[in-house]
């Protein structure tokens, strides 16, 4: 017999069950993106370290619950609430940064005009642009020119690609190619700065949203495991046998 109410118990499994399952998705999703933080990092972006500790975080203290509610120990549930409450504090912190993150990255980034050379030095990130150019039909960091003479061919704007809107920027529009570059006669006249603001954006943006669903789903946990405490407490003083009175 089970000293915590059935229905409470098994939601609190189930709970816990699918979080295991959201800290796999979320590992595997950083393995993918590893590839990629990098480039971010080095634009102004959101590195990968916090997410790794956030991704083991989930999975392990979701296996701890798991645990606690099949074994339903008292100390294993307190474990579990403190991780809760220390959690809920982390991700309300954790969001305000986020959204406080995604206004300086978008004025620094506005900002460092001054570093198209450094950038188009990279070899790696020539590569990234150059494919970002070829799926968002724009040309350059701020304008054609920051390729030099040689413009790249994923820069070409064609009947076929111009008027066809990405990223929700609307369609970019055709110009000539600069003087004396070597390239395609017309060039995307839009930058990649403006979609690489849009990404990085998206990401802040999707982050905060998991930061603040996640601080929300803390404090449902903790009041879960609360009431499972307060249960298997209740649970265990009706089973102590009273006290025997003394004979005078």
């Amino acid at each position: 017999m089970t000293k915590i109410n059935r229905c409470l118990r098994g939601t609190f499994i189930i709970f816990n069950g699918i979080f295991v399952g959201i800290g796999c998705m979320l590992m595997y999703g950083t393995v993918k993106a590893t590839a990629y933080s990098s480039q971010l990092s080095n634009m102004g972006g959101p590195t990968l370290g916090w997410a790794w500790a956030f991704s083991i975080g989930i999975l392990g203290i979701s296996c701890l619950g798991l645990y606690a509610g099949k074994t339903e120990k008292v100390l294993l549930l307190k474990i579990f609430a403190g991780f809760m409450g220390v959690g809920l504090i982390i991700m309300m912190i954790f969001g305000i940064i986020m959204a406080v993150a995604k206004g300086k990255f978008t004025e620094a980034f506005s900002n460092a005009s001054d570093m198209t050379e450094t950038i188009m030095e990279d070899p790696s990130l020539r590569e990234s642009i150059d494919e970002l150019q070829l799926n968002g039909h724009c040309c350059g960091i701020w304008r054609a020119s920051d390729w030099g003479n040689t413009i790249p061919d994923s820069c070409d704007c064609n009947y076929k690609t111009e008027g066809v809107a990405q990223f929700g920027l609307g369609a970019s529009g055709c110009e000539s190619k600069p003087l004396g570059s070597v390239g395609p006669s017309k060039v995307y006249s839009r930058p990649c700065a403006d979609l690489i603001v849009v990404l990085v954006n998206l990401v802040f943006q999707v982050m905060m949203g998991m930061c603040f669903g996640f601080a929300v789903l803390a404090l449902l946990g903790l009041l879960i495991s609360l009431l499972m405490i307060h249960q298997v407490r209740r649970h265990d003083d009706m089973g102590r046998p009273g006290m025997a009175m003394k004979g005078f």
